[in-house]
């Protein structure tokens, strides 16, 4: 059965949508969208339901985070809200941010069940093993060459992960080299050892380059979840 999170400050909405979608679907649901950051990383739901008028962190918002991290960034998400006169206006820009589709309160329930199921057909959502999110950073890459001269280069990343970045570095790299990694302005703070993974396509003066972690510290923005 696939799995629907619903997001909505109003108790008596979710309540509705569980009872509506529960002969179809397995519903998750929360009125906080602080957790519903959690809810979506812990639940992987195959959709999502979200309501755009919510307290101190509007859906918006929240759309705008769950298409930053590449986790989330896959999963569908429809915008079931009430917006009135500003439906045209919001609707456009609920579609900028990579929503699906826009459902007018009062739901619609045979129309949300047609757009989920359209949806669902198109096969299921990929996801990545780790949790990146975008995230543009300095950093300084202490390694050695093949003949064993220290060098020192400059990297900025695009994306960062618990095991790895990927980012631009301002000098050419070779596959399989190590690097000792050091946040910029600050080469006190060591965050790891890294080693290059692959190289993205492109000619531009500043190269793209995966990182992979063979390990980190605490000084390193996102850690490794352990048991």
């Amino acid at each position: 059965m696939k799995k629907v999170l619903m997001i909505d400050d109003d108790e008596a909405i979710r309540k509705l949508v569980r009872v509506r979608l529960s002969d179809s679907y397995q519903v998750v649901d929360t009125g906080d969208p602080v957790q519903a950051l959690e809810l979506a990383l812990e639940q992987q739901p195959d959709a999502i339901l979200l309501d755009l008028m919510m307290p101190n962190f509007s859906g918006f918002e929240l759309c705008q985070s769950f298409q930053s991290l590449t986790y989330t960034s896959n999963i569908p998400i429809f915008v079931v809200t009430g917006a009135g006169e500003a439906r045209a206006r919001y609707e456009e820009h609920c579609e900028r941010l990579g929503a699906k589709a826009y459902i007018d309160k009062p739901i619609d329930f045979p129309k949300l069940k047609s757009h989920l199921e359209n949806e669902f057909v198109k096969g299921p959502v990929e996801r990545r093993n780790d949790v990146r999110i975008r995230m543009r950073l300095g950093l300084k890459l202490r390694g050695k060459k093949t003949d064993g001269t220290p060098v020192e280069h400059l990297a900025t990343t695009e994306d960062v992960s618990a095991q790895g970045f990927l980012g631009s570095c301002e000098q050419p790299l070779v596959k399989g080299m190590m690097f000792e990694v050091f946040l910029l302005g600050d080469t006190t703070r060591r965050v790891g050892r890294a080693c290059v993974v692959r190289k993205e396509a492109g000619n531009a003066p500043w190269q793209r380059y995966g990182f992979r972690f063979e390990e980190t510290t605490s000084d390193w923005v996102m850690q490794q979840n352990r048991c």
